[in-house]
């Protein structure tokens, strides 16, 4: 744990997920909720989050249960209804005031984060995400491949971008599945978070397991 703490005191940039770390739900269950599909989605989404199915598949499984349209899409976003964790905000200026960068790295969906990038003066390039596709009707047409983060092993992928494009030495990430433990290393250091859902798995992966952000403050003020 003291070594995990170390490089947080230290670091450089942080990445984020966002679904039950930055935000308390899980966008993609909110957009099935919204939908009127939320149990069956939820479902799939505790497997995937529980490592039992490749993120791709569980991803894949349940887009072509959804089907979510254009019109499904900006509806959910004009409800805004995603809530931000207790303290995400404060931890995220804190970090911004002493000019560390930070990232949203998610298995989600660019068009659901960037308003929450947005509220958190987070750039769009700060941003790594799926993005779903369309048909000239609007209708769902699949999502894109090519992300890093539409796979499992993207999430370390992204990690060594990050380090390899812009020099990090300290570079944390910060999450509460088992996406996220698995991307350090190459991450200096991986932080587990409990403070929206508790995922066995993840706990015993993480040095250092905090149920809220105070703690991640505190250890930084």
């Amino acid at each position: 744990m003291e070594k995990v703490k170390e490089v947080w005191r230290q670091c450089d940039a942080v990445c984020f997920d966002v679904d039950s770390t930055v935000i308390t739900g899980e966008g993609l269950d909110e957009l099935a909720s919204y939908m009127n599909k939320g149990e069956e989605i939820a479902a799939l989404t505790r497997k995937a989050m529980g490592g039992t199915m490749t993120f791709r598949e569980a991803l894949e499984m349940r887009l072509n249960i959804l089907q979510p349209n254009k019109s499904d899409l900006q509806g959910f976003i004009q409800k805004n209804s995603l809530q931000f964790t207790e303290g995400l905000r404060e931890l995220v200026l804190l970090l911004q005031s002493k000019n560390i960068d930070v990232y949203l790295v998610s298995g989600g969906f660019i068009s659901i984060i960037q308003p929450i990038a947005d509220q958190l003066n987070i750039p769009t390039s700060s941003i790594y995400a799926n993005h779903l596709k369309f048909n000239e009707d609007g209708s769902y047409a699949g999502f894109d491949v090519d992300q890093p983060t539409s796979a499992s092993g993207g999430k370390p992928k992204v990690a060594q971008i990050l380090k390899e494009t812009k020099g990090y030495k300290h570079l944390v990430f910060i999450g509460d599945g088992a996406t996220d433990a698995e991307a350090s290393p190459p991450a200096d250091a991986f932080i587990g978070f409990g403070g929206n859902v508790v995922r066995d798995s993840v706990k015993q992966a993480s040095s250092w397991y905090v149920y809220n952000f105070q703690e991640l403050i505190a250890e930084l003020s």
